[in-house]
């Protein structure tokens, strides 16, 4: 019963997410006057994420020698640039947006704290700790 707790697995994996989504945010927060810089952006968990086949938690890859495994330590691999704005001087990064993303960033990481939690709770419970 408790050899696959994926919801552990799920809890890290989107706390892993909502960390790194916030590193993005803030090159694109410290690169904002920097001319020509195009934001980045990470897809959402939702659309990176599978149980069965977790990109954040494959094995890594030292060297290129290695069979298996991602060179990226990181989702750096997924990122995209987001060019939905852009100022006369090229830059597209607006601190609006990316005020809104670190919030979304934010919120996401609480919200796997709390399944975490939730889970631990629950699993204390079933084995009779309080």
């Amino acid at each position: 019963m408790f050899q696959n707790l994926t919801v552990f697995e799920t809890a890290h994996a989107m706390a892993v997410h909502a960390g790194q989504r916030q590193a993005v945010i803030a090159q694109n927060v410290a690169n904002a006057d920097t001319p020509g810089f195009v934001g980045r952006d990470l897809p959402s968990f939702q659309d990176i994420y599978s149980p069965h086949q977790n990109t954040m938690t494959t094995q890594r890859a030292t060297r290129a020698g290695h069979l298996n495994g991602s060179t990226t330590p990181d989702m750096t691999g997924l990122m995209r640039e987001d060019r939905s704005f852009a100022s006369p001087d090229g830059n597209t990064i607006s601190l609006e947006t990316e005020m809104l993303r670190a919030t979304d960033a934010k919120r996401q990481h609480d919200r796997s704290l709390a399944i975490y939690k939730s889970a631990l709770n629950i699993l204390r419970s079933s084995l009779g700790r309080q």
